[in-house]
C-alpha cells in the first residue's frame, strides 16, 4: 500500500508536458458560501492545462440530496467530454484545504481510474510559490474513459441503520465537533443537530495540514483517539459526502482496506423524522 497519495508542485512541473499526466481543478464551495460563482473563479485563474471537474454539475440530479454520486454512464460521458481519459495519471486539486480533491479523488478512483494524485497545497500552495497560473477554459479533445464501479463502495441510509444498530461497521462522521455534538446548527437549512447513535467522530479539518494529510503517525494517533479500530469495516460520513472522503484518504494512507461511503450523509438522515440521533434531546 503507498502511504503517499499525493504530489508535489515541482513534480507536476517536471511533467508539465507529460501528454499522460492530466491535471483536474476540483474546488467547489462549502456549504453556506452557495453564492459563489466557482466556474468564474476557476476560468480567473487555474493551473495551465487544468480542466474544471464541477463536483455539482457531476452528481445525480435525480436525486433531491447534494452532490451525491452520478451513474457510471453519466459520469463517463462527462468526463469523455472534459477530455480525460481513464487510463492516464490524473493528479487533482482543489483551493489548497484539501476540502473537495479528496471527493474528486475518490469519485475517479470508484469510476475506475487507477492512477490518481491529489496536488499536495493545491491552488494555494502553487501561488505562494509563484507559479504560472492559466485562465479562462480549457478545451482537450475528447477522451476515453468507459468507468466501472462497484455499488458495494456506498452505502444506503438502510445499511447505515443496520450497522448503528447491530454495530456491523464503525460509522466515522466527518463534520466538526460542535455539529456533531448538536452544540452548532448544521449549514444547510432543515436538518436537525447530532449525529447518528454510536457514531465516532474524527472531524476532517484535524487530518489536514497545508493543503496536505498530516504524518502517518498523527493520523493513526487521532483515529486512535477516536476509538476507530482500522481492522474492523469503517463507513464514512459527513454533512453531504464530501469531507467524508477526506476521512476515507486517510484511512486508506493508514492501509485500512473495509471503507465505504455513506453518500446521502447527515443531509438526509438530519432531515428526517423517522430515524434516531444522538445526543437526545
Amino acid at each position: 500500500m503507498s502511504t503517499s497519495y499525493f504530489v508535489a508542485a515541482d513534480w507536476l512541473i517536471e511533467h508539465g508536458d507529460d501528454p499522460e499526466v492530466q491535471i483536474i481543478d476540483a474546488r467547489m464551495a462549502p456549504p453556506g458560501q452557495e453564492h459563489r460563482d466557482v466556474p468564474g473563479e476557476y476560468r480567473e485563474g487555474h493551473l495551465p492545462g487544468a480542466v474544471f471537474f464541477d463536483i455539482e454539475a457531476l452528481s445525480d440530479h435525480t436525486s433531491p440530496l447534494p452532490h451525491m454520486l452520478p451513474r457510471p454512464e453519466a459520469f463517463s460521458v462527462a468526463m469523455r467530454e472534459l477530455g480525460v481519459s481513464k487510463d492516464k495519471h490524473l493528479v487533482v486539486y482543489d483551493e489548497g484545504n484539501l476540502f473537495s480533491a479528496p471527493r474528486a479523488w475518490w469519485m475517479l478512483k470508484q469510476f475506475g481510474v487507477e492512477k490518481v494524485s491529489i496536488l499536495a497545497g493545491g491552488l494555494a500552495g502553487w501561488k505562494r510559490d509563484e507559479l504560472p497560473l492559466q485562465q479562462g477554459d480549457v478545451t482537450l479533445p475528447e477522451g476515453e474513459f468507459d468507468a466501472t464501479f462497484d455499488a458495494n463502495v456506498v452505502k444506503r441510509l438502510t445499511d447505515v441503520l443496520v450497522a448503528s444498530h447491530e454495530k456491523t461497521a464503525q460509522i466515522v462522521d466527518a463534520r466538526p465537533a460542535p455539529r456533531f455534538n448538536a452544540e452548532a446548527d448544521e449549514p444547510r437549512p432543515g436538518l436537525k443537530r447530532g449525529h447518528i447513535p454510536g457514531a465516532l467522530n474524527v472531524p476532517w479539518g484535524d487530518l489536514v495540514f497545508e493543503g496536505e494529510l498530516k504524518t502517518t503517525d498523527e493520523l493513526r494517533a487521532i483515529f486512535d483517539r477516536a476509538g476507530v479500530d482500522l481492522h474492523r469495516p469503517i463507513i464514512a460520513s459527513c454533512g453531504s459526502g464530501v469531507t467524508a472522503c477526506v476521512v476515507i484518504l486517510a484511512l486508506a494512507t493508514l492501509g485500512a482496506n473495509d471503507v465505504t461511503l455513506y453518500d446521502g450523509a447527515w443531509s438526509e438522515w438530519g432531515a428526517r423524522d423517522d430515524l434516531p440521533v444522538e445526543p437526545t434531546k
